[in-house]
């Protein structure tokens, strides 16, 4: 029996939305644009979330980077942190001794124009500004696998024993100065010096624009310390044989250099060890804002077409008080009123936000085909969320109007004109 009631309630309400279609669809369009807000910025939001878990995957999930500064805060720094001791040859070594979690330590420096040091790749006439110049050991693509050689080989350790100055190119770099010719086996100029290709990069763009693989130069850290000894920025990276053990390699590094750099005890380090998960935990607090401000946004949008629809259905009452007035003579009860009104509040709204869906879909689609490097995915969760929005509009604004339809009295109903 309620599964009759509940069709033919559905089945009036879909009646009444026919007949006045114009009305209902300026009535649905708040509704609209509030879902349609909702699925299109989450839509970019959820697909550079996975861009960056992706691309932080790529880093290494069992890797820790030892700094002397703090990664990814841009403000000035105190003098307390600006005049921190560098990291040296001998802290690398005691790494690798005293740090059992430790499966790999690859100490490495880089020369680059964010550090105020300017480089240049030839080769004939073809050449290469600004790329990133990083002398590092030959594990570091064990230690970091988001460097993994395509061509050729990584350097060896009989080359970096002996400051050979020979190289490994990130796929931009080799492609701009050799176009279809093989890399390998070819001497190139890098600021002036002589250094022999042994090996070419996988392409990787990098995260979101930023440098990436594509603009590193590899060579041996011996070579690198031999013709730039004026640079004293060295980075550790430690890999662990499992991610499992990263909490345990991160309590043994602190243990080591706080000793090492006489840091007092209850004293802050002066260092930090920073795992690549720190970039995905500082995008969802950039992201976090951007979404809670969209959903205000979109909340206003989904109110505003509650009014309306309250406002509509209000119109309603009285436009069918005498059918009201018939209803309740031929039996029908309060609640049945209620329900009818309800349903059709309910109804609306869902067929707005169905239709904010829709939009929000084809609109992350076109972004994606507009901008291919705006990475974009419709998120399952907000879909079901916008829905689950549109659907509690219909309910809260539609109970007034419900609660008064059912409480007209027939008579005065039935003499209604």
């Amino acid at each position: 029996m309620m599964q009759v009631a509940w069709r033919e309630n559905l089945r009036t309400a879909l009646v009444a939305l026919r007949a006045h279609k114009l009305r209902s669809g300026l009535t649905m369009l708040g509704v609209v644009i509030g879902v349609l807000s909702v699925i299109s910025v989450a839509a970019i939001i959820h697909g550079l979330n996975q861009h960056i878990a992706d691309r932080v995957k790529e880093i290494g999930a069992k890797t820790l980077f030892v700094t002397r500064f703090p990664a990814f805060t841009f403000e000035q720094w105190p003098e307390k942190i600006r005049l921190r001791k560098h990291f040296t040859y001998d802290d690398v070594r005691a790494l690798r001794e005293q740090c059992p979690s430790c499966a790999l330590v690859s100490p490495f420096y880089t020369r680059a124009l964010f550090f105020g040091q300017r480089n240049e790749v030839r080769f004939r006439n073809q050449k290469v500004d600004n790329p990133f110049v990083r002398g590092a050991e030959p594990d570091m693509p064990k230690t970091v696998p988001v460097f993994v050689v395509k061509e050729g080989r990584m350097f060896s350790v009989y080359e970096d024993a002996h400051s050979e100055q020979v190289c490994v190119l990130g796929l931009a770099i080799a492609d701009s100065l050799f176009g279809r010719l093989d890399p390998v086996g070819q001497t190139v100029r890098i600021n002036g010096r002589e250094f022999r290709v042994v090996g070419v990069w996988e392409k990787h763009e990098g995260l979101l624009g930023g440098p990436g693989v594509d603009q590193f130069i590899i060579i041996p850290y011996n070579t690198f310390h031999k013709l730039w000894p004026e640079i004293e920025e060295l980075i550790i990276a430690v890999a662990a044989d499992d991610p499992r053990q990263l909490a345990r390699a991160r309590d043994e590094i602190t243990e080591v250099l706080r000793r090492r750099r006489r840091v007092a005890p209850g004293a802050e380090s002066d260092f930090e060890v920073t795992s690549p998960d720190f970039v995905t935990d500082l995008w969802k607090q950039l992201t976090g804002a951007i979404v809670l401000l969209t959903f205000i946004i979109s909340s206003i949008g989904l109110v505003v077409g509650g009014i309306g629809v309250m406002n509509i259905m209000l119109v309603s009452v009285t436009e069918r008080t005498a059918e009201i007035g018939l209803r309740k003579a031929m039996g029908a009860r309060r609640r049945d009123i209620r329900r009818q009104f309800l349903t059709e509040a309910v109804m609306l709204t869902a067929l707005g936000g169905g239709l904010g869906i829709l939009l929000g879909a084809l609109a992350t689609l076109l972004t994606r085909w507009a901008f291919p490097s705006l990475p974009t995915s419709l998120s399952w969760f907000w879909v079901a969320m916008g829905f689950a929005m549109s659907v509690g509009v219909g309910l809260f604004f539609g109970i007034y109007p419900a609660a008064r339809a059912a409480g007209l009295d027939p008579v005065a109903c039935l003499r209604y004109e």
